[in-house]
């Protein structure tokens, strides 16, 4: 990165960080704290997760069924596929954006909540807040390394998708039908365990919540 492009980054971090700090701000006038927020967001993201997880399960199954294809308009059953890989990227695209959220405003509560911790006159308080922080802050990394973990499952899954929706793109014959038998079990190893961490994934945020929501 060149002096200039780092320059401009920075510059560029430093107007979205002050955007979100008036986004917040804006919020705590009107009653919605930043620990609302963050449990706000972490909803939308486990439900991004649920849509996702539904989501490439379809698609497995719409891959599965052009492998099976005994004839008929081949052109048709291209465009389903196709139409599964790009619903797919759309809940990619969107299960990154909702982890950003949650990461944007965590830093804002966290960074909050240690000035605040100077604040203390009574030792005893600060130490219990300080406890709380930390526990939270804990469960709160424990949730995003299991998003970031779901989220690292679904690139190798739409790698297979592209390729052979590219190549049955452009080979509308038994040949391409021949290329996707071959990497069914791949694609379905690769579903299977995204899956499977989109419900690991699922489960921390329900466990958060309920933690962020206890009085």
């Amino acid at each position: 990165m060149t002096s200039l492009s780092r320059l401009v980054f920075l510059l560029l971090m430093t107007i979205l960080t002050a955007c979100s700090s008036i986004y917040y701000s804006g919020l705590e006038k009107i009653g919605i704290p930043k620990r609302d927020v963050m449990v706000h967001r972490v909803e939308k993201a486990r439900d991004t997760q649920e849509e996702t997880k539904q989501q490439f399960k379809s698609a497995l199954e719409q891959f599965t069924a052009v492998t099976h294809f005994q004839g008929g308009d081949l052109e048709a059953t291209y465009q389903k596929l196709n139409g599964e890989y790009e619903a797919s990227v759309q809940k990619a695209e969107e299960v990154k954006k909702r982890i950003a959220d949650i990461e944007d405003v965590s830093n804002a509560l966290f960074s909050e909540w240690e000035t605040e911790l100077t604040q203390y006159g009574n030792a005893a308080l600060r130490q219990n807040s300080q406890q709380k922080l930390t526990a939270t802050r804990a469960q709160y990394e424990q949730l995003i390394a299991a998003m970031r973990r779901a989220e690292a499952r679904i690139e190798p899954v739409l790698s297979v998708f592209r390729d052979q929706v590219l190549y049955l793109k452009h080979n509308l014959n038994a040949q391409a039908i021949v290329s996707l038998k071959g990497q069914l079990s791949t694609v379905q190893s690769d579903v299977s365990a995204l899956v499977s961490a989109m419900e690991k994934s699922i489960n921390e945020a329900d466990a958060f919540i309920n933690t962020m929501e206890k009085p």
